[in-house]
């Protein structure tokens, strides 16, 4: 890539190659430059700057239909209020919420095309990345004109907390510059899809920048385009970690060092109904281990209502298989 071509570009191979040397880095930074620049122009005029109309709080987004759907940071959306979309044109128009799903940080709008195909940066596959990938991220603070950073994937695979508590999976990790203004626009590749959507900035800390994947993006846009909302799995447990001895740990073949307790049950819930009980050691859900609550946010996090969910507890010191027939979580 770029990268690889600035590092032997830019690299003399003794004092007779010093100037090929400076002139292959020129060529290799040129085409670096040029897919940058590439990327701004192409998904730039999609990136927009949200504000409230009350003049509480901005961000970005970005158009991802051209018949005028936008996504962006549900935190971005405040408490629902009137909201305007300007585009780079200096264009300002009304948007419409659609649906919002905080525990991902993920909200849709949508604003009038107005007769017209709007400029739009398709969703990627996040799952494709790799580390050390050039990547840009694309803000909108003020609607003016877009705001272009480019780095590199620090990071895959990391988990971060949202605002509503629940923990977001398969977060990217960048050292793109980002700043607030910028919260809710895209991280777009070199092919010019979008593979994720600045986040966060862990304040104080130089250099440390979040995307939320494109592929949950994905999952959440047409869970609110069909419903209006994303649909998830209730279980109705209540409960927290503990630590387990080793000795149990090797009995029962387990591959964490906690496990989740339960606290309380829902009189009228799946997990009650199933055979769960106050006290119960929950080890594992569909086969994968449960060491605390987020695990089994995140082992039910796609399940979908009336899908069967299998359980292993431990009571009384032995292991004990349940099927819970997962509701809809209100």
């Amino acid at each position: 890539g770029a990268f690889a071509a600035v590092r032997h570009g830019c690299v003399a191979r003794g004092s007779g190659h010093v100037g090929a040397a400076r002139r292959g880095c020129a060529n290799a930074l040129d085409a670096y430059s040029r897919i940058v620049i590439g990327i701004a122009e192409s998904a730039g005029p999609a990136v927009v700057a949200i504000r409230h109309r009350d003049g509480g709080g901005q961000g970005s987004g970005w158009i991802f239909t051209s018949d005028g759907y936008i996504v962006t940071n549900d935190h971005v959306l405040g408490e629902g209020g009137p909201l305007t979309v300007t585009l780079t044109d200096d264009t300002t128009l009304p948007a419409e919420i659609i649906g919002r799903d905080p525990p991902t940080d993920v909200g849709v709008l949508r604003i009038p095309a107005r007769g017209r195909a709007l400029p739009a940066v398709l969703l990627g596959d996040s799952g494709q990345l790799k580390v050390g990938q050039l990547v840009v991220a694309i803000g909108n603070p003020l609607g003016y004109a877009s705001s272009v950073s480019a780095g590199v994937v620090s990071a895959l695979g990391r988990s971060l907390r949202s605002q509503s508590g629940r923990l977001v999976d398969n977060v990217i990790q960048t050292d793109v510059a980002v700043n607030p203004g910028n919260s809710g626009g895209p991280l777009v590749t070199s092919t010019g899809e979008a593979v994720g959507m600045n986040t966060a900035i862990i304040s104080g800390t130089q250099g440390l920048a979040f995307a939320v994947p494109s592929n949950t993006i994905s999952f959440v846009v047409s869970q609110i385009l069909r419903y209006g909302r994303v649909k998830r799995g209730y279980l109705g447990i209540s409960g927290g970690s503990r630590p387990v001895v080793r000795k149990l740990q090797v009995e029962f073949g387990l591959k964490l060092p906690t496990v989740v307790q339960v606290f309380g049950l829902d009189p009228a819930g799946p997990a009650h109904r199933a055979g769960v009980q106050p006290g119960d050691l929950l080890v594992a859900a569909e086969d994968q281990p449960i060491g605390s609550m987020d695990d089994l946010w995140r082992a039910i996090s796609t399940r979908t209502p009336n899908m069967k969910v299998k359980l292993r507890v431990v009571r009384d010191l032995k292991p004990v298989d349940l099927t819970v027939i997962v509701e809809e979580d209100w």
